[in-house]
């Protein structure tokens, strides 16, 4: 199928209307309309119900709308990655969530390229959701997750266990600052602390969270690794008698997808897990 046929598709939806769609893409009208037929004739559906206030998905046009996503996302990640690095006849493509990157994906990648040179590499740090769809896609060859899904012919193993402290800084503990670290980890919460669930002050991002707190005072939740070197030099202590919370990261990839190569992927990846046990930021801001 043609992807300029569901970029098109996808325009449209966004927009709402064929013109608007027209207008994005720097094409006709008549253009976008003649698109949309061939689609819906290559699909033998109606995927439209066009009218003077614009574009209504049908039916079958919200089912596609997924689809149509996957093709362009697919023929994207092909583009980008297409031809080959000269020199390279394989690449591994590794993803991971934002806040594992520094300095888990760091290290990662740093032995992957001195321990497997014979592959390009691909770093892609995005959040789970994503990471998954892209795995899903087959994108990606692993990624590392805190909330895994589960569908046949996925791998998930548990590679890391973690814990969500409270800390805060010792003579500046006000405000609480509440970081969303995924649904779990709000359902939880906000059961344990009902009257912390609607904080002042909010991050979705770990480490911008701790450089405010360190910056401005205050407390909030972190993974223990991340706050251990802080914790031993008194810059932050822990908040006694508060809930504590498990946060374990996945690594998942699909076994269709399995080679020796992943799994001495894999190897370094444990390796580097057992080898640094202080993940602190790496920027101090108290200097």
């Amino acid at each position: 199928m043609d992807i300029d046929l569901a970029r098109t598709f996808l325009e449209i939806v966004r927009h709402g209307s064929l013109a608007a769609a027209a207008e994005k893409l720097f094409v006709t009208q008549t253009a976008i309309t003649a698109r949309v037929q061939k689609l819906e004739s290559q699909l033998g559906s109606t995927l439209f119900v066009r009218n003077r206030a614009g574009a209504r998905l049908t039916a079958n046009g919200e089912a596609f709308v997924v689809y149509a996503n996957q093709l362009v996302q697919t023929w994207e990640a092909a583009r980008r990655d297409l031809p080959l690095p000269e020199g390279y006849d394989n690449v591994l493509h590794i993803g991971g969530e934002v806040s594992l990157c520094n300095p888990l994906m760091l290290s990662w990648a740093a032995e992957l390229r001195e321990k497997i040179p014979s592959h390009a590499l691909r770093m892609d740090i995005r959040d789970g959701e994503n990471l998954l769809r892209q795995l899903e896609l087959g994108v990606l060859d692993a990624a590392l997750v805190y909330q895994p899904e589960y569908w046949p012919g996925l791998q998930v193993e548990q590679v890391l266990e973690e814990k969500l402290i409270l800390v805060r800084t010792p003579n500046r503990p006000a405000p609480y600052v509440y970081i969303d670290w995924g649904t779990d980890f709000r359902r939880q919460h906000d059961a344990a602390l009902p009257e912390k669930a609607k904080a002042a002050l909010s991050f979705n991002l770990g480490p911008l969270a701790l450089q405010y707190i360190l910056e401005n005072g205050g407390s909030g939740y972190f993974r223990t690794r991340v706050v251990r070197t802080y914790l031993e030099s008194g810059a932050l202590e822990v908040v006694t008698k508060a809930p504590e919370f498990g946060y374990p990261t996945y690594l998942v990839y699909s076994r269709d997808r399995d080679s020796a190569t992943l799994q001495q992927a894999f190897d370094l990846l444990r390796e580097v897990i057992k080898a640094d046990d202080d993940w602190s930021q790496r920027w101090n801001p108290l200097s």
